[in-house]
């Protein structure tokens, strides 16, 4: 049996609410008593018994599991108009016309079906969207015999011709899936792992070569699961140049004007990738790509990816000596409404990090404030990466501000909390790095010691400057400056551009 509350409690606050509307609204008798069961299972942790007599005051087993068997079904049906609605309004559009076309069809009306017919099968070539296409050539194959004025073998070559795309795109899929299995199985074993090879090998063992014969669509599958990889081991600069390489075959792909939104992905991907292995010029250059496709086709994608391009640009004038333009630009968002939530806390986080390089401790406070919910809710939310972020950085702005219990409490919270992850994600260094800071903190005065000096540089194995994350090497530069009394904005940008 399907578990209801299991179910409900996967719905946001807001969409549990939306859900007892819906069912409110859908029942024409009263004394129905769906929403109720709702409200029972979301707020109480009550056997079906107990339920039962809460419901009709005695133990009915067949009214509760008549009960249950409706209210799975408006789950069903809730759960896939809100898939409607978030769909892509051009499958919805060409499923709409598939359908009506075989209507047509069904009742003799040959001329009108495959006008029909021809019309999605023209989008749909736009968009390439190959699975549709496959069901538009299937239609026509199967009612090719009622109409004369069709070149049958036209539609077979069409057929087979999409059949490959489809193949493509199936493989492709298997691809992404072996890869993220992969990238699974190397972070159980700690093991470090070589992402470009790994590309190169499972695409080569599916005979499959990158060419521009991929949809940007494709090219984004499998580069976002190789950057949420990199997200989580903190080695962008491990699929930069693959990026790179895959993009330039691509770029002028024949139907990109008809696949902006995965186009723009891929430049946003490529542009942080290159901001994370502090190649801040051309993570400009992609980011002037990635707005001038922005304001495309009427700014069709603008709003969706406004916050994230002047997130990144920010973060690339903040570690460029520029700032105050940077604050600047995050400051605009603070009041902005409609902004969703990982978004927000983005631009919080950054601002936070931005006003405590520039010293402005008050504001970098207040800043930090706005994280009032537990660890649980931004690993939910946000995902644990950003969630450690968020309480190193807090670890280290409460001990600039010398909130003493606030630190020991914090610092107790993270060891709890993080260094098994740490350990689990061979991110050993950050742990290395918070014991060292710890030290700092219960006696400031080793610091500027020849001994602690020699005790952090033993501490670390060190990667190329041009390999190591810029935000690793963000939090060394506010011991570095600790060791040496100099302003950490200052040290920042010396570790980042020496």
């Amino acid at each position: 049996m399907i578990n209801l509350k299991e179910v409900l409690h996967s719905f946001s606050d807001e969409k549990q609410q939306d859900f007892i509307i819906y069912l409110n609204k859908k029942n024409k008798r009263k004394d129905s008593k769906d929403s109720q069961l709702v409200s029972l299972l979301l707020s109480d942790n009550l056997s079906s018994k107990e339920v039962s007599e809460k419901l009709y005051g005695i133990q009915n087993k067949v009214a509760l599991h008549a009960l249950r068997k409706r209210l799975f079904q408006s789950l069903i049906n809730f759960t896939a108009n809100i898939s409607m609605k978030e769909e892509n309004s051009i499958d919805v559009k060409l499923i709409k016309y598939l359908l009506s076309a075989r209507n047509f069809l069904q009742k003799g009306h040959i001329k009108i079906g495959y006008q029909i017919l021809y019309k999605a099968e023209v989008i749909a070539n736009q968009h390439q969207l190959f699975s549709i296409l496959n069901e538009i050539y299937h239609t026509k194959i199967q009612y090719s015999h009622s109409n004369q004025h069709i070149s049958f073998d036209k539609i077979i070559f069409d057929f087979n011709e999409n059949q490959q795309q489809l193949l493509l795109e199936d493989n492709l899929n298997i691809v992404y899936a072996r890869i993220k299995k992969s990238l699974v199985e190397f972070q159980h074993k700690k093991s470090t792992i070589n992402i470009k090879l790994l590309i190169e090998n499972i695409l080569k063992e599916q005979n499959i070569v990158i060419s521009d014969s991929f949809s940007f669509k494709s090219l984004y599958q499998i580069i976002q699961i190789t950057n949420i990889s990199s997200a989580q081991n903190f080695d962008y600069w491990n699929i930069e140049q693959f990026i790179i390489e895959t993009y330039q075959l691509i770029k002028n792909h024949k139907s990109k004007e008809k696949q902006s939104y995965y186009h723009i992905e891929v430049l946003y991907i490529t542009a942080n990738a290159l901001f994370r292995s502090k190649k801040f010029k051309q993570s400009q250059e992609y980011l002037q790509l990635m707005f001038f496709y922005m304001n495309e086709n009427k700014q069709k994608y603008y709003n969706n990816y406004s916050v994230k391009y002047h997130l990144l640009l920010a973060l690339n004038y903040n570690y460029t000596n520029k700032q105050d333009e940077g604050i600047k630009i995050l400051e605009t968002y603070i009041e902005k409404r409609n902004i969703n939530i990982i978004s927000q806390l983005d631009i919080y986080l950054a601002l936070t990090v931005f006003y405590f390089h520039n010293n402005s401790l008050e504001k970098a406070k207040n800043s930090i404030s706005k994280f009032y919910h537990t660890d649980k809710w931004y690993i939910d939310k946000a995902g644990i990466i950003f969630t450690i972020k968020k309480s190193l950085i807090e670890i280290l702005l409460q001990i600039d501000l010398g909130n003493i219990d606030l630190v020991d409490s914090r610092l107790n919270s993270f060891k709890r909390n993080y260094f098994n992850h740490l350990k689990n994600i061979n991110q050993e260094k950050v742990i290395t790095y918070l014991k060292l800071v710890e030290t700092y903190y219960k006696t400031p005065e080793v610091v500027t010691s020849t001994t602690f000096n020699e005790k952090v540089e033993n501490s670390f194995h060190w990667i190329d400057r041009e390999k190591e994350d810029i935000f690793m090497m963000s939090f060394f530069a506010w011991l570095k400056a600790k060791m040496t009394k100099t302003d950490v904005y200052l040290v920042t940008l010396d570790l980042i551009n020496r």
